[in-house]
């Protein structure tokens, strides 16, 4: 059984360049440290990744899966998995503008490993990755690498 979870952070830049920072995978690396290896596989029309190989190590949760992704100008993000260890990955940013030159970013993901997992370390992978999601991500837009 997936669960959702969904947090939200305020970074203090244009949806335009938080949504670069989350559009340019190949220096996910540099960021998000779970993540070994990730290549884009397929690019859209908008020069952005659509099909994305990721290989990642969170600890208790290592995975390597293909990702779909939907981008919806600088508003939306969305996935869902389409090959590999993972059962489920769906997920999204959402990206709205609060008006004073910040952003408002709420991340949502479902995830459903395919195997067992005591509900403490389930807890803990997740953390790991909300974390890393949001926090890691405004860091790294806040210190202008987009």
């Amino acid at each position: 059984m997936a669960d959702k979870a969904t947090s939200t952070i305020t970074i203090g830049a244009p949806k335009s360049e938080i949504m670069a920072v989350i559009a340019d995978f190949d220096r996910y690396p540099e960021w998000a440290g779970f993540i070994k290896r990730i290549e884009v596989m397929e690019t859209g029309a908008d020069g952005r990744g659509k099909v994305v190989h990721w290989v990642l190590d969170a600890g208790v949760v290592k995975a390597e899966y293909d990702l779909a992704y939907t981008w919806h100008d600088d508003d939306l993000v969305e996935w869902h998995v389409v090959k590999g260890t993972l059962k489920q990955n769906d997920g999204s940013y959402a990206l709205k503008d609060l008006g004073d030159g910040s952003t408002e970013v709420t991340y949502t993901l479902v995830v459903d490993l395919g195997i067992p997992m005591l509900g403490m370390f389930k807890r803990k992978a997740e953390k790991v990755i909300m974390d890393t999601a949001l926090k890691e991500l405004k860091k790294r837009v806040e210190a202008g690498a987009g």
